[in-house]
């Protein structure tokens, strides 16, 4: 587990921020050299199991009931349906499956034969109860993915369903679980920079930091409160990216979705900058990912490979 360091203060995340491009580049390849492996990525694919109707009213969701998108709702997956998913994403080089929904005991099923393919496991079902935390362990779940998406000030602007707190309640369930944690955030929710550099300094400061921190650009979908907010500056996301590697050093950081609207060059910088993971498969729950194959043309161009 990633056990906690020394405290980060807002002023010194902020120092980082500021510091020349080059040397905050310089500096985040540093440190992930000294944690890991420069040239390998860990590649997760993603699955969901079932799609739509949620109640939540996240702004930038397609699958909220509150908004109206294109999403149908869809029953939940079969056991045999998900391990038919899972064999596929595993021939196609991925060491992880993550699932997203939340009928407990079906779902646990569905752990323990994806865990039988020797797979990692990951869920995203939402909020969590103490008992549901501990009965995923029971059943062998890896990871479990709760994303914070923003600033503990910002959080309110994009989610009023829930609030930051009932994140952080669900989070400490999983670590006392003795699950592994997967949490992260959205940028280009309409958050200043201030934000990103709250929501870096909730994570690295936490008790364990996370095994995994994905970072995802904002997917504008068409019916959303989303769908017309200006475009995160690329070099914006890579510094995040970068102070991300650096408060937290044997942390998974990876690129979630949006990845598909990064050219080759971009996402380069971020491996440069400590990004070493990758949601692979050409579409991520509802809106499209990079495709496979060019995945595997930049991974081979920058000779990295997977683990």
């Amino acid at each position: 587990m990633n056990k906690k360091i020394a405290k980060w203060s807002l002023e010194d995340i902020e120092a980082l921020y500021h510091l020349p491009f080059n040397d905050l580049i310089y500096k985040a390849q540093t440190i992930h050299r000294e944690n890991h492996d420069p040239n390998k990525i860990q590649v997760s694919t993603l699955m969901s199991i079932k799609t739509g109707g949620c109640p939540e009213d996240c702004k930038y969701c397609s699958q909220s009931i509150k908004y109206n998108t294109d999403v149908e709702i869809e029953k939940l997956l079969s056991v045999d349906d998900v391990v038919a998913q899972a064999k596929a994403a595993k021939d196609s080089g991925a060491s992880r499956r993550n699932l997203n929904d939340s009928n407990l005991s079906r779902i646990k099923d569905m752990v323990k034969a994806v865990k039988s393919l020797n797979l990692e496991t990951c869920l995203t079902l939402g909020m969590l109860k103490k008992e549901q935390a501990e009965s995923l362990k029971e059943c062998g779940l890896d990871y479990y993915n709760h994303n914070l998406d923003s600033s503990e000030e910002y959080y309110s602007k994009v989610v009023a369903t829930r609030n930051y707190r009932d994140r952080l309640n669900t989070l400490s369930y999983v670590r006392d679980a003795g699950i592994k944690v997967c949490t992260g955030g959205i940028l280009g929710l309409g958050e200043e920079n201030i934000d990103r550099l709250k929501l870096i300094e909730v994570l690295c400061n936490m008790e364990e930091q996370p095994e995994s921190v994905p970072m995802n650009k904002l997917v504008k979908i068409e019916g959303t409160p989303y769908s017309d907010n200006e475009n995160v500056d690329n070099f914006d996301f890579i510094k995040v990216i970068a102070i991300a590697r650096i408060t937290m050093p044997k942390t998974y950081v990876r690129l979630s979705a949006g990845r598909d609207t990064m050219n080759d060059e971009m996402q380069a910088l971020c491996f440069f900058a400590g990004a070493n993971s990758i949601f692979y498969g050409d579409e991520l729950l509802t809106t499209k990912n990079s495709s496979i194959n060019h995945d595997k043309n930049l991974l081979d161009k920058l000779r990295i490979k997977t683990i």
